[in-house]
């Protein structure tokens, strides 16, 4: 189906700092703006292609906070103006959601909105490209809000997890669809291990909405946006942003609604959530390393290296992170890379900004 007779819209959200990569990763270049994919080009530049083979350029939009409106039109020079959707204060996937929506309503009633993340790594863009068009399908004609889920290859305690129930429909059609029995948070490593040997999927956090379907179940599931709404059919979106409270989407509504579906991934998918990601997105030698820029193993292992500031050399190591941007040198090991935004917490603010005030607004990044 061409793309402009497609009753789809995408929404890509890229609000969030990516603190798990620190210090390449700042409010000032946040995770999206970093080449942690399949190319050299931006995660955000990535994903803005990829939305493209979904929607025309007039039906995209990305969803963020005002302070990187000048880097993201640096790295996107072809951005339409009415490109970029800033949200007036960050509330969470939640709220931002429920907002693009809107915006989305008051254009067509009728369509279906696919959210994003900027921050993902998918190859096989026909693939996803295809898929997500089946999902939007599906969606609109059982009237559910989809989530796409990717069977595991590994226990990965950073994700969350879907129980997969009954088959939507005839289970005939492509994609074949369910419903959501369960989402389970992040699990411990032996839940993970127990949730992969019986079936279940992780939750990648792309959805598929018909937008007056979404906006109906948060009506009902989620009041403490929902009693707002009137606030956005009044057109003060600033009042609506400072009233409704800090909330994912997955919380406020598609853990509460009984509507919800899941279509299995075609795709390979990795959200990129730290360090750990790059032996999965990136190159890595005979003896597991992964080394990105003016970086040098010798008699090294299973270590990954990322350095944007000069040469950095690791020598008779193993199961090593060594970063070093921004003036910064990161070590910490694969096992220890996971709790970044613990060591952050502990560090000055200046070094844990970039030498920002740290009064900046994040934009859509979920709290975890």
């Amino acid at each position: 189906m061409p793309v402009d007779d497609s009753p789809l819209h995408v929404v890509i959200l890229a609000g969030g700092i990516g603190s798990r990569f620190w210090p390449a990763s700042l409010p000032t270049r946040p995770k999206p703006l970093l080449s942690f994919g399949d190319s050299s080009d931006p995660m955000l530049v990535e994903t803005v292609g990829r939305a493209a083979r979904l929607a025309p350029p007039d039906r995209i939009a990305i969803l963020t906070g005002r302070h990187l409106e000048a880097p993201f039109r640096a790295v996107l020079p072809n951005l339409p103006p009415e490109g970029l959707w800033i949200e007036p204060r960050a509330r969470g996937t939640g709220p931002v959601l429920v907002w693009a929506a809107h915006r989305i309503h008051r254009r067509d009633p009728t369509a279906v909105m696919v959210s994003l993340h900027a921050d993902h790594a998918i190859r096989t863009n026909t693939a996803f490209a295809e898929l997500v068009r089946g999902a939007a399908a599906v969606a609109a004609r059982e009237d559910r809000l989809l989530t796409i889920a990717a069977r595991p290859d590994r226990p990965e305690v950073g994700y969350g997890y879907i129980r997969p129930g009954d088959v939507l429909g005839s289970g005939v059609e492509a994609p074949e669809a369910f419903e959501v029995a369960a989402f389970i948070e992040k699990p411990d490593l032996e839940t993970a291990r127990a949730y992969v040997a019986q079936g279940y999927l992780w939750n990648t956090g792309i959805f598929v909405f018909p937008v007056r379907r979404f906006l109906e179940e948060v009506r009902l599931h989620a009041p403490e946006i929902g009693a707002l709404l009137p606030l956005l059919d009044a057109g003060d979106e600033d009042a609506f942003f400072d009233a409704v409270p800090t909330v994912s989407v997955d919380e406020s509504v598609l853990e509460r609604s009984g509507r919800v579906g899941c279509v299995r991934a075609t795709f390979e998918w990795d959200d990129v959530g730290g360090w750990e990601a790059l032996s999965r997105t990136r190159p890595v030698d005979e003896a597991g390393n992964c080394l990105e820029g003016e970086a040098y193993a010798v008699d090294t292992q299973r270590s990954i290296a990322w350095t944007e500031d000069g040469p950095i050399v690791l020598f008779g190591v193993d199961g090593l992170v060594v970063v070093r941007a921004a003036g910064v040198t990161l070590v910490t090991t694969r096992s220890r890379a996971p709790d970044l935004k613990a060591l952050l917490s502990q560090l000055p603010a200046a070094l844990r900004e970039g030498g920002s005030d740290g009064s900046t607004s994040h934009g859509n990044e979920d709290p975890e």
